[in-house]
């Protein structure tokens, strides 16, 4: 607005009254969107006055702003929920005012409603449903016709041939609805909300949940079971209708003017049929209720509310969308901090405790958290600066109680809890107290305990350096501290002289130095013998391991003295590499040299690789095998090389997704191009031009279509190496325990299963398009139990 008016005013002496005119209206829109975004927050007069204020405003701007006002306060209704029954009641205010304007605002709501669902945008839509149930209340809406909502609603669950999380979504957005409206509901239409009662109840009871196990966060009943969050709010809603719709945590300003809204005339909806299921709608995938903290964790103050009380799904809602308001950048995690602290109703329940475990089911929701990860770490850092007595000491709280379940959490999460743990540390000095850490010391080191406190200091040092991390732990903590992240030369010196080579390493050592051309390098390296083969054979020189290993050893040697002189020292001599590795065994072996060089390392090893990748040394596929090569089996379990194979899935997808965008915009071109023809008449030239373009365009749709087609057969051998492998490792393990007769639980296997789980996770929406490949070929009836449960749990994600 300041900008808009200052420029207003130095725009030249002509036609002042003009430009007056058309800056005023807007100015005007501009106050009146900071108005209605604005109330309820804090203020000298009270909530009920300032609405009561602003609905005087607003029924005076209604005769030259309506539609302004109409699209506010319908965007307020979606995208500020955590204020949902502020702008309830102004609306209700509003309609008591002008009848007219109310009917058109439902309107307005329904036909929001109905492209947010078209364009599966089904979070805000369930806030608008929420909405419409709330204008009940407010004496906008007439109770039957909800109902009649409702009842269209609930009756998506006798469709046939849906998926199953489109009968949940439909379930879900009437359940979720109930505690704003639930007890009007009950009182005006009993009979008719009983049969709907039983329908739910119905569904619930015959929906499938396979998919439970692959999303919870610990695998272990007790203390808190993770519970499928249909079922949990199901509960919810039955406690509350025995509890007879009583509830204490849900802000209802219309309850104040009550004698203003009751005399308001009400709408009814207009008939809602819920749109038809199609092939590319994208409903919610179902999750599990993340539970931490129950009323024995926070024995000072207010009382928790237990996890089948819908408080606790109103408190945890609220302060979901308080989040979900001010997530995209790093400053306003500041605003967000302060709303979640400044909660409406903070001193009847434990705050803090709420907003922890909040948080954190946030970070852990499977497969993936709504925001990025770093979000979470910049809130949890605001919160503790802003409360710096009480919230650190529940953040240590929930911190210390996750390590003790550590042994049931599922690796995915515990992934999360490392890269959280180690960045929030880093923030405040690394300062822990390690020592009541010290019972993971006397435990195996692939346990569960000791690994995450391994992997936390190794994430720890990338954050700092490694004297550092020296100096934080006790000395008692020497085994789990990472190594001294320097490089493994093997030519170094005379005691090497033995090792084939070496004469060749201080060869082209020298050459490097000369800064040599590709050309000369190859020339040095032309007479390096091959160890795979015969003397007197010429053929299959394109892989010699020992050229690959004398270059790119004596290279990252050169250049080992950080990130950005390896990256210069690869791209010179690209063409060097290009040629050592023109072969699927040349892909792999220069993997491997990487790994002996830096496995002290984790770092420089993600980084290169994924460099290799950018510059097409190796391939995804090369990257995968090698994973899963024995050469690897002793760093298989730790974190930085399952980073390293999402990371190369996703440079796979990503290449996949930027062909097929350049084949849609050229087939979106040629489209425009024949509309063009039809529409330009008969001119000759510009028809010969237009042929011209034509046939360019479709000569590069056809190239296009290729590389699309071969982009697509990379991928999908991408994912046929990763599960072939996976399911290799795994079915040697099952055999060799069922052989020797012992336990199939080791670490190692919670760990693979659990990788395993994660891959189909975290990368659902690909392999849902080779699920009948994967199936012909891997997945069979024939595979043990274990693995294929596994692929049984994926597949009923989006059933």
């Amino acid at each position: 607005m300041s900008r808009r008016r200052h420029s207003d005013e130095n725009d030249g002496s002509s036609q002042p009254h003009k430009r007056r005119r058309t800056s005023e209206p807007i100015e005007i829109e501009d106050r009146l969107e900071s108005l209605i975004c604005r109330v309820g927050e804090k203020s000298t007069s009270s909530l009920e006055s300032n609405l009561e204020g602003l609905a005087g405003v607003l029924e005076a701007d209604l005769p030259n702003y309506k539609s302004k006002i109409l699209r506010i306060l319908c965007a307020v209704a979606r995208l500020l929920p955590e204020k949902l029954t502020v702008y309830s009641t102004l609306v209700g205010l509003l309609n008591a005012r002008n009848y007219n304007f109310g009917g058109e605002f439902v309107e307005a709501m329904i036909r929001q409603l109905k492209e947010t669902l078209k364009s599966n945008l089904y979070s805000e839509a369930v806030y608008l449903v929420r909405f419409l149930s709330d204008l009940v209340n407010c004496h906008v809406i007439a109770a039957p016709s909800m109902v009649a909502m409702f009842e269209n609603f609930v009756s998506v669950t006798q469709e046939e041939d849906i998926p199953q999380v489109r009968s949940d979504w439909y379930v879900y957005a009437v359940l979720s609805s109930l505690p704003w409206v639930g007890k009007e509901l009950y009182e005006k239409k009993d009979v008719e909300m009983d049969r709907l009662f039983n329908q739910i109840e119905g569904y619930l009871k015959r929906r499938q949940k396979i998919h439970v196990p692959m999303l919870q966060v610990w695998t272990a009943e007790k203390p808190h079971p993770q519970e499928e969050y249909l079922d949990c709010l199901w509960a919810q809603v039955q406690k509350l209708k025995k509890d007879r719709w009583q509830e204490r945590h849900i802000l209802r300003p219309y309850i104040a003017f009550d004698s203003v809204l009751c005399e308001a005339l009400q709408h009814n909806l207009p008939p809602f049929t819920p749109p038809a299921h199609s092939d590319d709608a994208v409903y919610p995938m179902p999750r599990v209720v993340f539970r931490m903290f129950d009323y024995t964790d926070a024995p000072e103050g207010p009382v928790m509310p237990g996890s089948h009380s819908v408080e606790r799904f109103v408190i945890e809602e609220n302060l979901h969308c308080i989040i979900n308001s001010h997530w995209k950048e790093r400053k306003t995690c500041f605003l967000s901090a302060a709303q979640l602290l400044s909660y409406p109703g903070k001193n009847k329940i434990p705050l803090n405790y709420h907003i922890v475990e909040v948080i954190f089911g946030e970070l852990f929701q499977l497969p993936t958290p709504p925001h990025i990860d770093v979000m979470y770490t910049a809130l949890l850092i605001e919160l503790c600066k802003l409360q710096p007595g009480s919230l650190p000491q529940v953040l240590a709280q929930a911190t210390e109680m996750m390590y003790m379940r550590l042994d049931t959490m599922n690796t995915t999460c515990a992934d999360r809890l490392i890269n959280w743990f180690s960045h929030h540390l880093s923030n405040f000095q690394f300062r822990w107290s390690w020592d009541d850490w010290a019972d993971c010391l006397t435990q195996d080191i692939e346990k569960p305990k000791p690994k995450f406190v391994k992997e936390v200091l190794e994430k720890s040092m990338r954050l700092s350096y490694h004297q550092r991390i020296v100096d934080i732990v006790p000395p008692s903590f020497s085994a789990l501290i990472p190594v001294e992240p320097l490089c493994h030369y093997k030519y170094t010196d005379e005691t090497s002289s033995s090792l084939p080579g070496f004469a060749v390493s201080t060869t082209v050592a020298n050459a490097i130095k000369n800064r040599a051309s590709n050309e000369e390098i190859l020339t040095v390296l032309k007479d390096v013998p091959n160890p795979n083969q015969d003397d007197d054979d010429d053929e299959g020189d394109s892989f010699n391991p020992l050229k690959i290993d004398v270059f790119l050893q004596t290279l990252l040697h050169l250049a080992a003295k950080s990130f950005s002189h390896s990256f210069s020292a690869l791209a010179k001599f690209h063409e060097v590499l290009k040629t050592l590795t023109d072969s699927d065994e040349g892909k792999l072996h220069i993997l491997r040299v990487l790994y002996e060089f830096w496995k002290g390392h984790p770092q420089m090893i993600s980084v290169l690789t994924d460099k290799f990748i950018r510059t097409q040394i190796v391939d995804c596929a090369a990257v995968a095998n090698w994973i899963f090569s024995p050469e690897m089996a002793h760093d298989f379990t730790r974190f930085y090389v399952w980073e390293i194979l999402h990371s190369t899935i996703r440079k796979m997808n990503k290449h996949v997704q930027k062909i097929q965008k350049e084949l849609d915009e050229a087939k979106e071109k040629l489209e425009k191009q024949h509309n063009k023809k039809q529409d330009s008449g008969d001119e000759e030239d510009m028809e010969k031009n237009s042929e011209d373009e034509e046939g360019q365009l479709e000569e590069q749709i056809e190239r296009l279509q290729e590389k699309v087609e071969s982009a697509q057969s990379e991928q999908k051998n991408l994912f046929l190496v990763i599960f072939q492998r996976f399911i290799m490792l795994l079915t040697e393990h099952l055999v060799r325990c069922e052989t020797s007769g012992i336990d199939i639980n080791t670490p190692w296997y919670k760990n693979c299963i659990e990788r395993l789980q994660q891959i189909f996770l975290m990368h659902h929406v690909i392999i849902q398009q080779y699920a009948g490949t994967l199936e012909n070929l891997l997945f069979t009836a024939e595979l043990d139990h274990h693995i294929l449960t596994v692929y049984q749990q994926f597949c009923a994600l989006q059933l």
